[in-house]
């Protein structure tokens, strides 16, 4: 285990935990799927890597190791050298791509990690004096790949494995002919060899660390997100990447609207208000508070349009507050 003492200013750029880059192991063999494109393999609508990649789209960068596919949002490609090298050569080679203090490392299998929990990884990295903060799943194991890491620890740890199995160090690799990453001596190496050389701390989130290696996970994935306490917010996340919107509203004020315009207008209605309501959001600047906005005067609407069919709204030319229909020209 490598004693390590962070760099000046290292430490306070920690305690800033948005300050972190991303790294995304995506180039596994799959071997327990049949060798399928596990990162392609789509849960609730949507691939598991573009899953990963929303969770941690507060990264400053990220890097995806692996060869480039279409995905929800941009990131930078690099891969590890050989590719297929393993799961250190790969994350070595990501690491290089990367620059903040901090760096968060995943896997590209996990359909339930959130923002949440990524801020509470690196939260929990700044707040204490270890090298990294890992979360362990169900069983009480583990998970490196779904991790924060003081990035300068974390290549100190790497150089040492590079030394220990005959390859060279970053420093000379990158001074030398070539900086080849098949210098480096990563191939084949296990991540506990990594992290055994490292001060770590754990998390427990079990259903963040869910991983997807084989068919029965993507099927147990698959089944939880439909189940009713989740499927609402599972669709709506799916939507906005699908659109692009970046958009974090009240989902409750829409939810009130579509009912307040299907019980006091009509059924179509719901679907049609709030559209309405999200365009004219759109029109006025998009924000949550302009999408509010919008929803609460269509809702007053719905709630007008009601009472004039139950004979409760202002009778026509008499005085805005009356509302019992019992005006001068009531009848």
């Amino acid at each position: 285990m490598t004693a390590y003492q962070p760099a000046p200013g290292v430490l306070d750029a920690c305690e800033a935990h948005d300050a972190y880059d991303a790294v995304v192991l995506a180039g596994g063999s799959a071997r327990r799927l049949g060798g399928a494109d596990k990162p392609g393999v789509r849960v609730g609508g949507r691939a598991l890597l573009d899953r990963v990649l929303s969770a941690c789209a507060g990264a400053a960068a990220t890097v995806v190791v692996a060869d480039p596919r279409p995905t929800a949002r941009p990131v930078r490609w690099v891969r590890e050298d050989p590719p297929g090298g393993g799961p250190v050569a790969a994350l070595d080679a990501g690491l290089r791509a990367t620059t903040a203090p901090v760096v968060l490392v995943l896997s590209a299998d996990l359909p339930f990690l959130d923002p949440a929990t990524v801020t509470r990884l690196t939260s929990a990295l700044a707040a204490s004096g270890a090298e990294g903060v890992l979360l362990r799943d169900a069983e009480g194991r583990d998970q490196p790949l779904v991790a924060a890491y003081r990035a300068e620890a974390l290549r100190r740890a790497l150089d040492q494995l590079a030394a220990e199995h005959g390859g060279t160090t970053e420093r000379a690799q990158q001074a030398g002919p070539g900086g080849r990453g098949a210098q480096r001596g990563l191939a084949g190496l296990s991540l506990r060899r990594l992290t055994g050389e490292l001060r770590l701390t754990r998390a427990e989130a079990p259903l963040a660390s869910f991983d997807c290696d084989t068919w029965d996970d993507i099927a147990a994935a698959r089944a939880r997100i439909r189940e009713h306490e989740h499927v609402l917010d599972e669709w709506i996340t799916a939507v906005k990447d699908e659109l692009g919107i970046e958009l974090d509203v009240d989902t409750g004020v829409l939810l009130d609207l579509a009912r307040d315009a299907a019980h006091n207008v009509a059924r179509p209605a719901a679907p049609l208000t709030t559209f309405l309501a999200g365009y004219a959001a759109g029109r006025t600047g998009g924000g949550p508070e302009e999408v509010a906005e919008a929803a609460r005067k269509a809702a007053a609407l719905a709630l007008r349009w009601a009472e004039e069919e139950t004979g409760k709204g202002t009778a026509p030319g008499g005085p805005a507050g009356d509302r019992d229909g019992t005006g001068p020209d009531a009848g």
